[in-house]
């Protein structure tokens, strides 16, 4: 991104100290960037720390920001520990927390195994929260004021079919935001959600999109396009700004109102024969195995 592609002034963030899980690629590499570039510290984490420090150096090179690695997987609470701990000592207690490490898949439900449910749910559910839990419980012993942002998915309002991991941790991260917008709002905790729809990203597109030509902003979308990351990327600032302090747990979609239109789901998989199912599963599993055998090299 370039500064003309955010609306705000430089240096909005600065004194802001973020944490944006799942921040080297992605949503997340966006959300990342654009803190940055408008001053505020900025931790990633993710499994994979060759990906972590190709982008920390990236956007130290474009921006002269202050992004740092943090090497984590989100799924082990001791991990999560030593990641925070390492953070809070390098400069203090973080003031945001942008929960975005997911993982997605189009399957039929009837197709999943338990390990699948688990790929997704042990990530999306289960580990946001934890990382929420673990800084929740510093910045309350600590009394300091923050703001969590998760970003959710635009079929939390009316079910994910074909997504059904997702749907249901990415519901429970909405219930998360609204449930601690109330029990940790007097604190000076802030929680909220973006809900959005098709912004594509490559990796996202290789397990939900497998085969290609199954987004049609076109005739899907209202606006008959898809979304830019900029205008992901400013939400996400004025989420976690304080120009934002009296927003609290509210789950704000941006999807140019394909929601409305279609559901903005995978409902239109319904008509996929077995032989399409067969082929997608395949190219699935074949994405999976090469991004296995890049992270062991």
């Amino acid at each position: 991104m370039t500064p003309d592609d955010l609306i705000y002034r430089p240096g909005l963030l600065k004194g802001q100290r973020i944490l944006v899980t799942g921040g080297g690629s992605g949503l997340g590499r966006v959300m990342a960037e654009a803190f940055a570039m408008l001053g505020a510290t900025v931790y990633i984490c993710g499994r994979r720390m060759g990906v972590l420090e190709e982008t920390a150096a990236a956007l130290r090179s474009a921006h002269g920001a202050t992004v740092t690695p943090v090497a984590c997987d989100i799924r082990r609470p001791e991990d999560i520990a030593k990641m925070v701990d390492t953070i809070w000592a390098d400069g203090g207690a973080l003031t945001g927390l942008v929960n975005n490490a997911a993982g997605n898949f189009i399957s039929r439900t009837q197709d999943l195994s338990p390990n699948g449910f688990d790929a997704i749910a042990s990530i999306v559910f289960r580990g946001s929260f934890l990382v929420t839990l673990e800084c929740g419980k510093r910045w309350i012993a600590e009394g300091k004021k923050a703001s969590v942002l998760s970003i959710l998915v635009s079929w939390i309002f009316n079910g994910g079919p074909f997504t059904v991991p997702s749907a249901m941790s990415k519901a429970g991260l909405h219930a998360m935001t609204q449930s601690l917008a109330v029990e940790w709002g007097g604190k000076g905790i802030r929680c909220n959600a973006i809900a959005p729809g098709l912004f594509p990203t490559e990796g996202a597109m290789a397990r939900l999109d497998p085969q290609g030509g199954g987004f049609d902003s076109e005739t899907r979308n209202p606006m008959k396009r898809a979304g830019r990351m900029p205008e992901l990327a400013n939400l996400a600032v004025y989420m976690m700004s304080p120009a934002a302090e009296y927003l609290n747990g509210q789950t704000i979609l941006i999807d140019g109102g394909e929601q409305q239109a279609t559901g903005s789901n995978f409902a239109h998989l319904t008509a996929w024969s077995d032989e399409q199912w067969a082929a997608a599963s395949a190219a699935i599993r074949k994405k999976t195995a090469e991004d296995k055998q890049r992270q062991s090299t």
